[in-house]
């Protein structure tokens, strides 16, 4: 009988440990997601807005064929959507952010643009490549 409660024993502490275990990463997570919320707090607009676009473009960039392996990470699919939404953002923070940040993302864009042409075995009609919708013909 004491190997059975023994048993028991050791499962309840294992229980435990794993409990406070989890209650302390959960009460961390709390504490680094509530220093992230001071810390966006603390950062202009104009900021955030040029990061999320570097993210994109450099997202796109990849999947254009522009990094270290072409071969393996093109995806023209995935390229076009990146760039679709690369351009929105532009197009729609351009006014928000000042002249000297959105020209140098346009050109980012641009040769982005270009590149996506420059890697599609099928072209795309001009006016109709990927966020050519919102900043006009790329050639």
């Amino acid at each position: 009988m004491d190997t059975i409660r023994d048993g028991d024993d050791d499962l309840r502490a294992g229980q435990l440990a794993a409990d406070a275990d989890r209650q302390a990463r959960w009460e961390a997570q709390e504490r680094a997601a509530a220093a992230a919320s001071r810390d966006i707090a603390d950062v202009p607009a104009v900021e955030v807005i040029t990061t999320a676009a570097v993210h994109l473009m450099s997202a796109a960039a990849v999947k254009v064929g522009l990094a270290d392996d072409p071969d393996t990470e093109l995806d023209l699919d995935e390229a076009r959507k990146l760039i679709n939404a690369l351009a929105g953002l532009i197009t729609a923070a351009a006014p928000e952010i000042s002249d000297m940040h959105a020209r140098s993302l346009r050109d980012g864009l641009r040769s982005l643009q270009l590149a996506f042409r420059e890697a599609s075995v099928i072209e795309d009609p001009i006016g109709s490549g990927p966020g050519e919708k919102w900043t006009g013909p790329v050639t």
